[in-house]
């Protein structure tokens, strides 16, 4: 996880959204290539739950930090075989494109990092996304297809089992990600986000958030998705992450993506 510091001119006894107009984020994740973006509070309640998270509640953060580290150790070490035989399978699906799908992504504080996953489609997938745009399911930014013709056979599989997110627990390890938090966004994505939905970008992104325990989360349109971010924000303690990461295992073991 990202350890960030917001830096103020002056000290406030009561948090505004405005306290934060002359601050900087402060964000060093090992794989940042540059801030791009410049999230700030624009809800009351993010800025006081923000400002708090910062200056506050450092036990949170150090603890989130440790559960991170180990819960993402102890998933490589376990799965390593799964590992191996997912990377053999994509290579005789598709043998001419690479096993790790890397991408960048938009971070705690618009920092920009380098996020894997399994390849689960075509290797010319970013050109052919410009031809399916018009057929985009989802609102906002974001591209959603039910049935996207690039995804291979093996990648449908991978994602209705979440196995192509595996590789992530290495940016967990790394401290790009933490486990639980907003799911971190395509760096174009986020060049057409409102100030609003930005503010989804204030605290260290994640493998899993409330929007992806949501029953039938494919059909929550993006600003849905936005609110359940920044409801996670407001509510976000040690107890909050473990029933997320519960109720994740129990999506991903009873294979509800399926």
């Amino acid at each position: 996880m990202a350890h960030c510091r917001a830096d103020s001119s002056s000290a406030h006894s009561v948090y505004d959204v405005h306290d934060f107009h002359d601050e900087t984020i402060d964000c060093e994740p090992s794989s940042a290539v540059g801030i791009n973006f410049s999230p700030r509070p624009i809800r009351q309640d993010i800025a006081v739950a923000v400002k708090q998270l910062r200056e506050h509640r450092a036990a949170y953060r150090y603890a989130k930090r440790i559960l991170d580290f180990l819960f993402a150790l102890a998933v490589i070490i376990v799965f390593s075989w799964l590992f191996i035989i997912v990377a053999i399978a994509i290579k005789i699906d598709d043998p001419h494109g690479p096993v790790l799908f890397r991408q960048p992504r938009v971070g705690t504080g618009g920092r920009i990092f380098m996020m894997y996953k399994f390849r689960s489609m075509v290797s010319n997938a970013e050109e052919i996304l410009e031809q399916l745009k018009e057929q985009n399911e989802k609102t906002g930014p974001v591209f959603k297809m039910e049935h996207d013709p690039r995804v291979t056979h093996v990648g449908r599989l991978i994602r209705a089992l979440s196995i192509d997110e595996l590789p992530q627990f290495f940016n967990v390890l790394r401290g790009d990600l933490s486990v639980v938090g907003p799911r971190p966004a395509i760096v174009h994505e986020v060049e057409q986000y409102t100030p609003y939905q930005m503010q989804r970008l204030l605290v260290p992104q994640g493998l899993t958030c409330l929007w992806q325990i949501k029953p039938h989360r494919d059909k929550i349109s993006f600003d849905e998705w936005v609110e359940l971010d920044l409801k996670y924000i407001t509510k976000c303690s040690l107890w909050t992450d473990l029933k997320i990461i519960f109720r994740t295992v129990l999506i991903v073991i009873t294979a509800q993506g399926l």
